[in-house]
């Protein structure tokens, strides 16, 4: 069955006049990079293949399905503007391509940007006709380990925990319409004691004057607020209501998943010109004095599960919104209250859904793998690219910028590795000063962190409580490499446990396929190596875990659910189990 992803795009900032571009595009590899020369972006030379966008070559969803390397491939399709947004201005969005791309609307170069996992976007009204355009992209992904990879394999091969690589169009392509201006970005973070929102309204143009904005909860507005725009940046502060008059009744959390709705319009001379819709929750997270990670000023234990977000015919495509919200449900079934979202950014309606049914989600940055100036360059980037995304979203609770040492291997002694981290923390606080961050996260921890995350696959649970016990945590090894860097100190941080587990099943390892330490023979037997493991867990001074992991992905074959997202064992057997 052939996949297809009509569904809006962007559902965190959504406009309702759009149109999609996503479907069958022409296709073409140019292994000898000459597409320029032979005059593939005048949009005038048609391409030999097809595709199905927003899906990877390297995979079947995309109708192509040939693991090969091609570092440079080309993009062609025709749309046409309709009468009802001509005479518009129009956006053309991008929500992910892996990693240079360019695109070519009706011949002219429109669009540039570098980066694989975040979205992108570009005013291209000036190069449209009302009738047909044809728009051409060129994507150029290295086998380079100084570019962001994530789980993606550099090695023209998959190997151990890293997979078949994705190059090119890999989410939604669509253009979105409006007047005069339009919000650019707008930014929201709520203070649930003045119960106030703030934020910054950035204008693409400069020419909006006023900003309009109605806040409903449960269908009844709450406040109607108009804002006097001041050039292309505004800040903004709103207060929803009195902290008496709501108590905690409208707070956001897993338990009661409260969401405020906001209609955004702008206005340039009187003119609404802009509208767009949002939604938020009102939440707080943070670290008390004595160093417990609270919610809403009420500590919070975190139940997270590591979800790398992938799937056996699209790779890190989604074949459709509802496959992230069925992921999301099948975690809440087994006992989870979040995920660690593992080396991507995750498709949005991942987060969107999050929101909605009370999921607490952890966001990464994908790794690169060769320290360099150029590697710090391409991290730093496009880690302020998805931050930027990300802090739109209430249920993401906290940043990994790095995971494991991957591309910083010597931060355990070495002062470069380490302001580099440093550098990533508070690149991350400047832009977001609402979530926590576990700088590093696995083991070798630098002092600029808000959690220590411990990664150990220690195939039981026996001897954990000794192990783990604070004034251990600076002279520990717990898998290997040392928990704290020199020069660094758990100093009373909060300690997550944010890698364990991956039980593989005998029926599942074979061949190539693997999983950590040794492999259960059964669901029974994989039932109690996991209450082996979650009762040495619950005696340790954690406070939360991330069990290693939702699905299988390729030949890693842990996951709790298989690469279908199919159940390997009985959901309420694992929430009795994971509800520690």
């Amino acid at each position: 069955m052939k996949l297809n992803r009509n569904d809006y795009p962007r559902p965190q900032f959504r406009r309702d006049d759009w149109i999609m571009l996503n479907g069958e595009w022409e296709f073409e590899f140019d292994d000898n990079a000459d597409g320029v020369t032979r005059n593939l972006p005048s949009g005038n030379v048609k391409l030999g293949k097809k595709i199905n966008v927003p899906f990877a070559y390297q995979y079947e969803a995309s109708g192509i399905g040939v693991y090969e390397k091609h570092e440079t491939v080309w993009y062609r399709r025709t749309f046409n503007i309709d009468k009802a947004h001509q005479g518009k201005r129009a956006l053309l969005c991008f929500n992910g391509s892996d990693y240079i791309t360019d695109v070519w609307v009706n011949g002219k170069h429109a669009l540039y940007h570098v980066g694989g996992c975040a979205p992108f976007k570009a005013d291209v009204t000036q190069y449209l006709t009302g009738g047909e355009n044809v728009i051409v992209v060129r994507c150029v992904d290295y086998d380079d380990p100084t570019q962001p990879r994530g789980k993606q394999s550099w090695a023209g091969h998959r190997f151990g925990c890293w997979y078949v690589p994705t190059t090119g169009i890999w989410q939604s392509v669509w253009v979105e319409f409006f007047g005069d201006d339009c919000a650019d970005e707008f930014t929201l973070t709520p203070d649930i004691d003045k119960m106030t929102i703030a934020g910054e309204i950035t204008t693409l143009r400069g020419k909006a004057d006023e900003a309009e904005m109605v806040v409903t909860y449960e269908g009844k507005q709450v406040k109607r607020a108009r804002i006097s725009l001041d050039g292309k940046h505004t800040p903004y502060s709103i207060a929803i209501a009195e902290k008496d008059e709501v108590g905690d009744g409208t707070l956001w959390s897993p338990q009661w998943p409260h969401l405020y709705y906001i209609d955004l319009t702008l206005y340039c001379d009187g003119k609404a010109v802009d509208v767009a819709h949002t939604r938020f929750g009102m939440r707080e997270i943070s670290i008390d004095d004595n160093g417990y990670i609270t919610l809403n000023h009420r500590r919070l234990y975190q139940r997270l599960v590591l979800d790398q977000g992938y799937w056996k015919d699209s790779g890190i495509t989604p074949p459709s919104a509802q496959a992230l919200k069925d992921d999301i449900l099948a975690a809440q079934a087994m006992g989870f209250n979040g995920a660690r979202k593992h080396q991507k950014l995750e498709d949005p309606y991942f987060y969107y859904y999050a929101d909605e049914l009370g999921f607490l989600t952890w966001c990464e940055m994908p790794s690169a793998y060769n320290f360099c100036a150029r590697e710090q360059h391409n991290l730093d980037a496009e880690w302020r690219e998805i931050v930027t995304t990300a802090r739109a979203f209430t249920s993401v609770v906290c940043y990994v910028p790095l995971n494991e040492s991957w591309g910083v291997r010597k931060i355990r002694v070495n002062k470069d590795h380490q302001n580099f981290a440093a550098s990533m923390y508070y690149a991350t606080k400047a832009l977001d000063n609402s979530r926590l961050i576990s700088t590093n996260d696995g083991w070798e921890s630098v002092d600029t962190t808000d959690v220590i995350g411990v990664h150990d696959y220690a195939s039981a649970g026996d001897g954990f409580e000794q192990k783990y016990r604070p004034e251990n945590y600076d002279l520990l090894y717990p898998q290997g490499p040392k928990m704290i860097a020199k020069g660094s100190t758990a100093a009373g941080k909060p300690v997550i446990f944010t890698e364990f587990g991956g039980i593989a099943l005998d029926s599942s390892a074979v061949g190539e396929n693997w999983g950590y330490g040794k492999n259960a023979t059964d669901a029974d037997d994989l039932y109690s190596r996991l209450e082996n493991l979650m009762a040495g867990v619950s005696k340790c001074p954690f406070q939360g875990y991330c069990y290693t992991q939702l699905t299988d992905v390729q030949q890693e074959v842990n996951g709790l659910l298989d690469e279908d997202h199919k159940p390997k064992a009985d959901f309420a057997r694992l929430k009795k189990i994971f509800e520690i």
